[in-house]
């Protein structure tokens, strides 16, 4: 029951981390209808960023989540001026193209500045656990899981007891009266953007403290990120929750219970069984391609 009980302590810690990084992915989506493949890009971005203030300046990685986040945010807005804006209301598959694009290119200046080995980042407290009773808990997993609550909680706190948030909620759900109300569009998706791709910076410091990481690792990312949003029901910010939860426990528990060979393919599989049943996600509504074209 011991190890039941730690299993599924740890499934949850895991899930907050990946609720963090699925939460921007998500609101991109709800607000700006774009599928933001560089998402991951970003993340492993914000990791060697975190790994940079750890052996130069001897930054604690989640620590340093208070300049790494602010650094990745400010490098959202830009690229979303500079490279998004363009193209924000062109068919979906072109910001998909594009946004690959931009992940490609990421990966190739990381590995010109940082190369292409594995990197990690081992504080001192990589090695020690907490001890309760019969659990062990990996301090690193424990403190990047409740940080990742954290930040999670006030994103949450941002987006509904602020007029910031108001103005975004209200872009997502009518971007036409939106604008009759005197809220600027184009501001609300660059503010949103950068938003998004924050929360991958503060993923990216937790996480590469939890997992040794090179400039391709983005792909592994993206791809898990984007199983959870699609589980849990496009631009859905509660089950983007619900997804990251349910694929941090599957993972954890198929890892001690079955293989870690099998610890990746699990999750998908379940993904797979719910939008059998449910194609638009557990949380998510039905999309008309009407609207979504507007």
């Amino acid at each position: 029951m011991e190890q039941l009980v730690q299993n599924l302590l740890l499934g949850l810690l895991l899930g907050g981390v990946y609720a963090l990084v699925a939460s921007g992915l998500t609101l991109i989506f709800g607000v700006m209808r774009v599928i933001n493949i560089a998402h991951g890009a970003f993340l492993i971005l914000a990791g060697f960023v975190s790994y940079t203030a750890w052996t130069w300046l001897g930054i604690d990685p989640l620590l340093g989540i208070l300049l790494t986040t602010p650094l990745i945010f400010a490098f959202g807005w830009l690229v979303y001026r500079l490279v998004v804006a363009p193209i924000r209301t062109a068919p979906m598959a072109s910001t998909v193209l594009l946004t690959f694009g931009l992940a490609l290119v990421l990966e190739a200046v990381m590995g010109f500045v940082w190369g292409n080995n594995s990197t990690s980042i081992r504080p001192s407290y990589v090695d020690e656990s907490f001890t309760i009773g019969e659990l062990f808990l990996p301090k690193s997993q424990v403190y990047g899981g409740l940080l990742a609550i954290v930040v999670l909680g006030g994103l949450y706190v941002l987006l509904t007891r602020t007029w910031i948030g108001r103005a975004i909620r209200a872009a997502a759900s009518n971007p036409t009266g939106a604008e009759l109300v005197g809220i600027r569009i184009s501001a609300v998706a660059a503010l949103v953007f950068a938003i998004g791709i924050a929360t991958a910076g503060a993923g990216g410091a937790i996480a590469a403290v939890l997992y040794p990481f090179v400039p391709g690792s983005h792909y592994l990312w993206i791809a898990r990120v984007l199983a959870i949003v699609v589980l849990g029901g496009m631009g859905s910010m509660g089950g983007a929750v619900l997804g990251a939860v349910m694929f941090g426990v599957a993972e954890t528990m198929t890892s001690a219970y079955v293989s870690p060979a099998w610890a990746t393919a699990v999750p998908y599989a379940i993904m797979f069984a719910v939008l059998l049943a449910r194609p638009q996600g557990l949380l998510g509504s039905r999309l008309r391609e009407d609207v979504v074209a507007t």
